[in-house]
């Protein structure tokens, strides 16, 4: 690998100094210059594209060319007849400048590539065949390819520093525009062009009312041969690892025609090669949004999910998934198009920790725990959409989309503080969303839209553990420091456990159902061209109902109702709460030069109430919330774009219920119903900037965040003891946090360097032991790469990570370093052999030693006879190295902890695709 890297350096070095600058102005017959005139440079020896490049506001150009070559430039623009000239390049930079003249006919000199990039407006057209090297499997390839369009480590994809929203096939939704299934599903030989859309609106009619300057989509443009005819690839294979046989089957199908379409993916495979995973379905919003949080109110319904360990970087200790997703869209008339997915998910993961737990102010309680995980999910996901647009001034659009589970997590944890742990978690939970909106335009001074949304949610997460006692030495009032047992044996008798039982075996039963209703109308007046107002009716309507219990089952498995003889003697909970948010909005928005500014507010009427253990308490109050949004657009690629908002947050049911909770082994927590609201202040500063003159792409963000009156936590730990009991509280003590990050890329030819950092800052307050506390917490994170696309020869990328983790808790500060060089290699060899590889690198270390090293190595050679070949053959080897596992650190509010964490052997599987 070290090798490898010093070859990628030198060829790096060697292909720069073999370049030579080409640049000069294109201007029209009287002399203005040509902005976004397009210029190419065709090898004439060769009879390759290049270098090509586009105009800035000057007319500019600037390109790299090989030296001592023979070129053809073509000039075009749009609405001019183009130009060409033969030019000879030596070691010298040259000066050449174009003249372009009107003509109507466009009878033009034929261009014998296209355009590799075109601006028109708010859309960049790329031509992925002028970024193609030949090794491309996947869309994900080609867009990491692309100037400005990157592929980030989560499979999502962003547009110049921001986030797509949306990702479209031929103009149809793929999958409600999940940008992940798209950068791994669609095959790379059917695509023709990527439209990048920028200021993206769902809806023409409020396109211009609106602030869309975040809204970016992509529309991937299909090859002719690939429309009205099925498309894609069938993926089978098998091979051998230290412990199991293994295999895989990837089916992925696309079919594309005017009236409708077809996608059909499908992955089972026990190699650890994951398409969806359970973190994907929790996230896939499948479209909906949110109107609460737009309305300046905050209610978070929570989440009773299972306390599932997370998978790092989709490794595990063992990995078996199934994946099935079905995605179809229909035009039975050109006023209606439905479409609707479902999608399957079965996974069984094992799992494997072990870590060291620092906790606060009491080094006393430092844990070791030793996990043994077995995870299983079986989930499921269904929508059905359909838009109505008789006409342009009206458009209906409904959507509905459920979503069923059954997961389950046994875990067997060995702590050096309570002993043997058995733990068992499992959960069923439902929910379906329905979304309404109508949208109609009056005329072109008047625009009304009604948006209506229901969610209802059903979740019965149950949790049992089985620990160890000793019904003979469980009654000394005295701590025994040497006996891991003792301080638990406390905690069973203030929760009310029979302790004479050779196991303590606690059950917790919980449900959770919610009814949530948003619904707003908006009113748009045009004044003129340069500004609109909005008035904005809405109300938030939400209601839950919280049930629980614990019990406890004896040696001879009968089960008894716990009495604990702390929280009041409260263990159980029966609690309804509802919520309710009438609130009144305007907006004033004016353009004046290169600013927009947007000030506003919205008016609140709030109210609160829950009923438990026959106490019933109510919260209502008025509150007017302002925001404001200016944007500076400094020219058509550069902007700058400042937020404020405040914002009005509320919690949910589980934090309200009185009774116990057991949230795991380790704490047991209760409510309060006497919580308030939080208040916040969000201030947001972000720069955009993509210069397609000399392809620089700068993007920068500052937040920062204020919370008043935030919830936070209240705790009790015995001298000793891991065990936590807490509450919450409405602190008086404002909560903080700031973040920054950069981003520089910058394409110089065939070489693409970008550097990129973050920082975050986090302050929140506690209590511990009846002690206040405040948490700090920095982080950073640093990243440089170099990647090069030859359209001929091999292609690698370096890149360089380091990140520090700094906890300061008070009474104790830990700081956790990362370093992470990388290289990535891909070559098409004999224009039929593919060879990838990559390698990684990590260090992870505290500030006195390293505390451990580890390194990952992938390779795959694949031989396909040519282009046209319907037949590929692969070998392809995952952890060569053998790598046993792989470390990170993490902080929470009462403790530190740094976890060594085990992933698969090495695998090497044989593979045959078949292209359709």
């Amino acid at each position: 690998m070290k090798n490898l890297l010093i070859f990628a350096l030198l060829f790096a070095a060697s292909s720069t100094f073999a370049q030579v600058k080409l640049e000069g102005v294109v201007k029209d017959s009287i002399g203005s210059p040509l902005e976004l005139a397009n210029v190419i440079a065709i090898n004439q020896d060769t009879q390759k594209l290049d270098a090509f490049g586009i105009t800035n506001p000057e007319g500019r150009y600037k390109l790299s060319v090989e030296k001592n070559a023979n070129y053809k430039i073509q000039v075009s623009y749009i609405g001019m007849k183009s130009a060409s000239a033969d030019i000879s390049t030596t070691d010298a930079a040259i000066i050449k400048d174009f003249t372009l003249v009107s003509d109507n006919t466009l009878d033009a000199v034929e261009l014998v590539y296209e355009m590799p990039v075109v601006m028109k407006g708010d859309t960049i057209i790329y031509n992925a065949d002028s970024f193609k090297s030949g090794t491309e499997r996947k869309l994900g390839d080609v867009l990491n390819k692309l100037p400005g369009v990157e592929v980030n480590d989560d499979g999502e994809i962003e547009v110049e520093g921001v986030k797509v929203g949306k990702v479209m096939v031929e103009g149809k939704e793929f999958f409600d525009g999940d940008s992940k299934l798209a950068t791994q599903n669609i095959p790379a030989n059917a695509i023709d062009k990527v439209e990048v859309l920028k200021n993206f609106s769902e809806v023409g009619q409020l396109s211009g009312v609106t602030n869309n300057q975040d809204n970016i989509a992509i529309n991937i443009k299909l090859k002719q041969g690939k429309k009205n005819f099925w498309f894609g690839n069938v993926t089978a294979g098998g091979g051998t690892s230290d412990n199991e046989g293994l295999y895989l089957i990837q089916p992925k199908l696309f079919y594309y025609s005017p009236e409708y379409s077809i996608n059909v993916i499908g992955d089972l495979n026990n190699i650890g090669e994951i398409a969806f995973t359970r973190r994907d379905y929790f996230n896939f919003t499948g479209g909906f949004r949110s109107p609460s949080r737009s309305s300046g109110t905050n209610i978070d319904l929570g989440s009773n999910n299972l306390g599932f360990l997370t998978l790092q970087n989709n490794r595990a200790k063992n990995i078996n998934t199934k994946f099935g997703a079905a995605n179809f869209s229909y035009s039975p008339k050109e006023t209606l198009d439905l479409s609707g997915f479902a999608i399957l998910l079965s996974n069984r993961t094992d799992l494997q920790e072990i870590s060291d737990v620092q906790f606060l102010n009491d080094a006393s309680r430092d844990e070791n725990k030793d996990s043994n995980t077995r995870q299983r999910s079986d989930m499921a996901m269904l929508k059905f959409s359909a838009k109505y647009k008789p006409n342009g001034n009206n458009q209906l659009d409904y959507d509905v989309m459920a979503r069923t589970s059954k997961e389950s997590q046994d875990q067997f944890v060995i702590s050096s503080r309570v002993g043997d742990i058995g733990e068992l978690e499992s959960s069923t939970p439902f929910s379906i969303n329905q979304n309404l909106n109508y949208y109609y335009t009056l005329n072109e001074k008047n625009i009304f839209a009604l948006e209506v949304q229901h969610l209802f949610q059903d979740e019965d997460p149950f949790y049992n553990a089985i620990l160890e006692n000793d019904p003979f030495n469980n009654d000394n009032d005295l701590d025994d420091p040497n006996n891991p047992r003792d301080t638990y044996d406390d905690t069973a008798n203030d929760l009310g456990f029979d302790r004479d039982q050779l196991t303590y075996d606690i059950s917790q039963e919980k449900r959770v159902k919610s009814n949530q209703m948003d619904a707003k109308v908006d009113y748009w007046n045009i004044l003129n061209q340069k500004s609109d107002i909005n008035f904005t009716v809405g109300t938030i309507y939400s209601k839950q109902d919280f049930n629980s219990n614990i019990f406890q089952t004896l040696d001879d498995e009968t089960d008894i109702e716990t009495t604990p003889i702390i929280n009041d003697g409260l263990d159980a909970n029966a609690i309804a709460y509802t919520f309710s948010d009438v609130y009144l909005g305007a907006h004033y928005r004016l353009k004046s030069g290169i600013f927009t500014f947007t000030p506003g507010f919205s008016a609140h009427a709030y109210s609160s109430t829950n009923d438990q253990f026959n106490v019933s308490y109510t919260d209502n109050f008025f509150r007017i919330l302002p925001d404001l949004n200016v944007q500076l657009q400094l020219k058509k690629s550069e902007r700058i774009n400042f937020d404020y908002s405040m914002q009005t947050n509320f919690t949910d049911v589980n934090q309200l219920a009185r009774g116990l909770v057991l949230n795991n082994y380790g704490s047991v927590f209760s409510g309060d119903q006497d919580l308030q609201s939080a208040l916040a202040h969000n201030l947001n500063l972000s720069y955009f900037s993509f210069n397609m003159f000399n392809y620089t792409n700068v993007s920068a963000r500052l937040n920062y965040s204020k919370t008043i009156d935030r919830i936070r936590t209240r705790s009790e730990l015995p001298t000793g003891s891991v065990i936590r009991i807490s509450s919450p509280y409405n602190t008086d003590l404002a909560d903080e946090s700031a973040s920054a990050n950069g981003r520089f890329q910058k394409t110089m030819g065939k070489f693409r360097a970008t550097v990129n950092g973050s920082l975050s800052y986090t302050k929140f307050n506690q209590e511990v032991n009846n002690e206040p506390f405040t948490n700090e917490n920095y982080s950073q994170t640093y990243r440089t790469e170099l990647r090069t696309n030859f359209r001929e020869a091999p292609n690698f990328e370096i890149g360089y990570r380091y990140s520090i983790q700094d906890n300061d808790q008070g009474t104790q500060r830990t700081k956790f370093y990362t370093k992470a060089p990388s290289i990535e290699f891909d070559a098409l060899i004999l224009k039929s052999f593919t060879f990838k590889t990559d390698y990684s690198y990590n260090d992870f270390s505290d500030e006195e030693k390293t505390i451990n090293s580890y390194e990952f190595w992938d390779a795959s050679l694949a031989y396909k006879k040519d282009a046209d070949s319907k037949w590929e053959y692969e070998i392809k080897a995952t952890n060569l190295l053998n790598t046993r596992s792989q470390n990170q650190s993490s902080v929470g509010d009462i403790s530190v902890s740094a976890t060594e964490y085990y992933i698969q052997p090495r695998f090497l599987t044989f593979r045959i695709r078949y292209e359709l």
